[in-house]
C-alpha cells in the first residue's frame, strides 16, 4: 500500500468517524436550544397520576383513589435490598457515571448489534430510564418510513440531555427514589410501594433480598415476569437478579445460592378500587366530597333535603372539591392529585370490624340458604304475592348493567326482557377460598341469587370525641357496592325504644318505676284503634313489672304504655335532640320502631348515652394535605347537650339489664364479654332487619343485618331476630377488641355517675326480681 493510498484511508476514517460524532453534537445543540426541556421544577414533580392516600389514626395507608395507583415514598423508606438489586441488574455502573454510560453504549453497539448477543442487555442507565418516563413513546408515525425513527431519535436526544440535568442537580440516592417511584410494575402497581403492597403486602422498607430481585427482575417486562401470571419465567428470572446482585458483591455465593432455593411466596392483591382497607369507608369519603350543593328538586324526602343542606352549610368536609380550589384556581382532583386524607379510623379496630363481619355473615349465609330450601318461590317469603315477586324482580331487571348496556344498543324493552331468560356464563360471587364461582345460569336466577345474599353493616365510634374507628358497609365490596352504613335505611324495630325510655327518665321517672304490664290501645284519627302486638309471655300479662324489665326484655306493652304517657311528638323531638335527621312519622306506632333509619344516625344518637347526654356529631377526617405535605384544610366536629348527663347515666343502667339478663346477654354467656356494657337489640315485622346497639365506657358500635328486600327474610324468629343476625358480629368484635391490649379499650373501663345519682338504681330488671315482687304484692293484699 503507498504512503498516498494510507493517507486517504485515514482521512476518510477520520471523516466516518467525525460527522456522525460532530452531527450528534450538532444535534444535542438543536434539542438543548429549541426542544422542550422539562424544568428542574418538571424533573422533580413529574405530572404522574398520583393516588389519593386515606390514612388511618396510626399512619397506615388503607386504601387510594388512583387513576394509576402510585404513592411516592422517600430514600429512607425503600430497602437496600431493593437498591442493591436495582443497581446490580439495570445500571451497574450508575455510581460511576453521570447520567450517560458511554462504556454501556459501547458494549450494545458491539456486542448487541454487531455480534447479536442479545443477552448484553441495553444502554440506558437508571437516570436515562427515569428521563424515559417523561417522553412516551409516540405511535403517530410509525407507518411512515423514517418519520417515526426521526422522532425516536430526537426523543432519545431529550431523554440524554434530562438525564445529565438529572445528574446535575440531584444526588444519586434522589435519583434512584424518582427512579423507583415511577417504574410500572404491572397488576396496577405503579411505583415500588404499590408494587410491595401489591405482590407482597408489605411496606417496601421490609422487602427481603429474594423480594427485591422479584419485583426488580419484572421492571422491563412486568407481564411476562409477573409471579402471579408465570410463576415459572418469573423464578428463573428473579433468580437471575439475584446472580447479577453476587456479581456485584452485595452478596455473596453462599448467600445466592441459598437464596436461590427459597420459593417464590406472594400476598398478592390487585390493589384496585375494590380493594385495601375500609373500602366502604373510602367510598364513602368520596361521597361526601364531592357532593354538590342540594337542590330541593333532587330529594323525594323533605328531611333529606334539610339534613344535606345543613351539611352543606356547616360540614366543611361535605362538599370538599366543590367548595376548595388549588392556588392556580384549578379544581382539586382526587384521583390525580395525590391529596393526604387523615381519618379517625383506628387501622386495628377497622381489621376486626372486617373480620367479625365476614365471620358472622358467612355462617349467617349458611343458615339462610337451608331456611330458602322450604320456601316456594325462593328467595321471597312465602307470604309475598306474585305482583309483588314481579314488581321487583323487573325493578332489578331495569337497574342491572345488563339493561342499560342493550337499551343503549337499541333494544326494545320486551327484546330485553327476553335476555333475562337465557342461560349466559358468569361469575358469581361465594363464600369460598376464592370468592367467586364461574357458573351458567340465567340473568334472572343471578338476580334470584344475589336477592338471596344477606346484607350486614357495621360502624364504630368513640365516646366523647365522636371519632368514627370502624367502618364496614356490606359482606363483600367488590360485588355489593351499597354502603348500609350511610346509603341504607331501614325501620329499626326496637332499637327505637331506648329514645322513648330516655324521654321518660328526663321526666323524671326511674329504671325502677313500677307499672303493670297489660296491653294498650290507642285512638286512632278516623275512628279505629291500634293495640301493639304483646311480646311478653302470658305469665307476665297483669303483673306489676320495673320499667327497666320492661327494656331488658323488649316488652311492647310497656313501651306503649309509655307512648300514652308522653306521646309521638315528644319522642318524635327526643329522637331529633340525639341527631336522629330521617323523617320521623309522629304516630303512635312509633314506639316499636317503624322508622327507618340509617345506622349511622342510630350508633351517633345511641353514643349520647356514653357521652354524658353529650350529642357529638361523628367525625372522621381530621385534616387533609396536598403530595407535599401542606395541610390544607382541617376539621372538627359539633357537640351540643341533648339531654342530661343524670339522664344519660340512668339510661346506661336502664340498658346494661338488656345486656346482663335480657335479649342481648348471650354477650355474656356465649361470647364471655365482662366489664360494663349497655345496648339493645332490635328486630322488626318477619324478621327483615335484625339490629344490635351496643356500647361500653370507650367504645359504641352498631350493626345491621338483613336482605336487599324486605320481602326476603328468615321465617324463624329465633334466627331472624337481631339477637342472632347482628349481635353475634358485635360480640366477634369486641372479643378483638379486648384481646388486642393495645387499643386503650379494657373490661376495667367504668361508666362514671354523675354526683347525686344513686335513686332508682336499685332494681335488676331480672325475672326472678319481678316474680318476688309480685309475690310481696300478694302477700300484702291476701295475708
Amino acid at each position: 500500500m503507498t504512503k498516498e493510498t494510507r493517507k486517504k484511508i485515514t482521512k476518510w476514517f477520520w471523516i466516518l468517524i467525525t460527522i456522525p460524532v460532530l452531527f450528534v453534537l450538532f444535534m444535542i445543540l438543536l434539542v438543548w436550544m429549541f426542544a422542550d426541556i422539562p424544568s428542574f421544577k418538571e424533573l422533580e414533580n413529574p405530572e404522574n397520576n398520583l393516588a389519593t392516600q386515606i390514612i388511618a389514626q396510626d399512619g397506615e395507608t388503607m386504601a387510594t383513589f388512583h387513576i394509576e395507583n402510585r404513592t411516592y415514598v422517600t430514600y429512607e423508606e425503600i430497602s437496600p435490598n431493593l437498591v442493591h438489586a436495582a443497581v446490580a441488574t439495570e445500571d451497574a455502573r450508575f455510581y460511576k457515571h453521570s447520567g450517560i454510560d458511554f462504556k454501556g453504549l459501547a458494549r450494545v453497539l458491539f456486542k448487541t448489534i454487531l455480534l447479536r448477543r442479545s443477552n448484553q442487555g441495553g444502554g440506558s442507565t437508571i437516570t436515562q430510564q427515569l428521563a424515559k418516563t417523561l417522553y412516551p413513546r409516540m405511535e403517530i408515525g410509525r407507518k411512515v418510513p423514517g418519520i417515526y425513527h426521526m422522532k425516536m431519535v430526537w426523543i432519545k436526544l431529550k431523554e440524554w440531555i434530562t438525564a445529565v440535568k438529572l445528574e446535575r442537580d440531584y444526588t444519586k440516592d434522589e435519583i434512584m427514589t424518582m427512579y423507583l417511584n415511577s417504574i410500572f410494575f404491572g397488576s396496577n402497581a405503579y411505583g415500588v410501594r404499590s408494587a410491595a403492597e401489591t405482590f407482597f403486602g408489605k411496606h417496601p422498607s421490609d422487602l427481603t433480598v429474594e423480594e427485591s430481585a422479584m419485583l426488580v427482575g419484572m421492571v422491563n417486562k412486568p407481564t411476562r415476569y409477573n409471579p402471579a401470571l408465570n410463576p415459572d419465567k418469573a423464578l428463573v428470572r428473579r433468580n437471575f437478579v439475584i446472580g447479577q446482585m453476587e456479581k456485584a458483591g452485595y452478596i455473596d455465593k453462599a448467600q445466592r445460592d441459598s437464596i436461590r432455593e427459597i420459593p417464590i411466596t406472594l400476598n398478592y392483591e390487585i390493589q384496585d378500587h375494590n380493594a385495601g382497607r375500609a373500602p366502604y369507608f373510602r367510598d364513602m369519603i368520596r361521597r361526601v366530597m364531592t357532593a354538590k350543593k342540594p337542590r330541593r328538586s333532587d330529594y323525594k324526602v323533605r328531611e333529606d333535603y334539610t339534613a344535606d343542606s345543613l351539611a352543606w352549610a356547616n360540614d366543611e368536609l361535605y362538599g370538599w372539591l366543590e367548595k376548595n380550589t388549588k392556588t392556580d384556581g384549578t379544581p382539586y382532583d382526587l384521583d390525580r392529585d395525590g391529596l393526604r386524607i387523615y381519618t379517625t379510623i383506628n387501622y386495628k379496630m377497622q381489621k376486626y370490624a372486617e373480620e367479625a363481619v365476614a365471620e358472622r355473615i358467612k355462617e349467617l349465609q349458611a343458615d339462610f340458604m337451608k331456611d330458602l330450601k322450604y320456601k316456594t318461590n325462593a328467595p321471597f317469603s312465602n307470604d309475598i304475592d306474585q305482583a309483588t315477586r314481579d314488581r321487583l324482580m323487573n325493578q332489578a331487571r331495569r337497574w342491572s348493567d345488563r339493561w342499560r348496556l342493550l337499551k343503549k344498543d337499541g333494544l326494545s324493552d320486551s327484546q330485553i326482557q327476553k335476555t333475562f331468560s337465557v342461560p349466559v356464563k358468569m361469575r358469581i360471587f361465594a363464600y369460598n377460598s376464592k370468592g367467586y364461582i364461574d357458573t351458567t345460569m340465567t340473568p334472572d336466577d343471578s338476580i334470584k341469587y344475589y336477592k338471596s345474599m344477606l346484607r350486614t353493616a357495621f360502624v364504630a365510634m368513640e365516646p366523647g370525641t365522636g371519632h368514627v374507628k370502624a367502618y364496614v358497609g356490606g359482606p363483600n365490596y367488590r360485588y355489593f357496592k351499597y354502603d348500609n352504613v350511610r346509603q341504607g335505611k331501614r325501620q329499626v324495630g326496637s332499637t327505637i325504644k331506648p329514645f322513648l325510655y330516655t324521654l321518660a327518665m328526663q321526666e323524671g321517672m326511674t329504671p325502677c318505676d313500677k307499672v303493670v304490664d297489660l296491653p294498650q290501645t290507642f285512638e286512632i284519627p278516623g275512628g279505629t284503634t291500634w293495640t301493639p302486638r304483646s311480646t311478653d309471655s302470658e305469665k307476665w300479662i297483669g303483673k306489676t313489672v320495673t320499667l327497666k324489665w320492661g327494656l331488658t326484655n323488649s316488652s311492647n306493652n310497656i313501651s306503649a304504655y309509655l307512648m300514652k304517657q308522653f306521646g309521638p311528638e315528644a319522642m318524635a323531638d327526643m329522637m331529633r335532640r340525639m341527631g336522629i335527621q330521617s323523617h320521623i312519622d309522629e304516630v303512635p306506632a312509633l314506639c316499636v320502631g317503624p322508622a327507618d333509619i340509617s345506622l349511622w344516625e342510630m350508633v351517633a344518637a345511641y353514643n349520647t348515652f356514653p357521652s354524658r347526654g353529650v350529642f357529638v356529631s361523628p367525625l372522621f377526617v381530621t385534616r387533609i394535605e396536598d403530595s407535599q405535605g401542606n395541610v390544607i384544610s382541617e376539621f372538627a366536629n359539633r357537640k351540643r347537650e341533648a339531654i342530661g348527663e343524670n339522664t344519660a347515666y340512668l339510661m346506661v343502667n336502664l340498658m346494661e339489664g338488656v345486656v346482663q339478663g335480657g335479649t342481648a346477654s348471650r354477650l355474656r354467656y356465649r361470647y364471655n364479654l365482662m366489664g360494663e356494657i349497655a345496648g339493645k337489640t332490635g328486630t322488626t315485622n318477619d324478621n327483615s332487619d335484625g339490629w344490635f346497639i351496643g356500647y361500653t365506657p370507650t367504645l359504641v358500635a352498631g350493626v345491621w343485618t338483613g336482605a336487599e328486600d324486605r320481602q326476603i327474610h328468615f321465617q324463624s324468629g329465633t334466627l331472624g331476630q337481631g339477637a342472632n343476625m347482628s349481635l353475634p358480629t358485635w360480640g366477634i368484635f369486641m372479643k378483638k377488641v379486648l384481646a388486642d391490649g393495645t387499643l386503650g379499650i379494657t373490661a376495667n373501663d367504668k361508666f362514671i355517675a354523675p354526683a347525686g345519682v344513686v335513686d332508682g338504681l336499685g332494681c335488676t330488671g331480672s325475672d326472678d326480681e319481678v316474680s318476688e315482687q309480685q309475690s310481696q304484692i300478694e302477700d300484702y293484699y291476701f295475708e
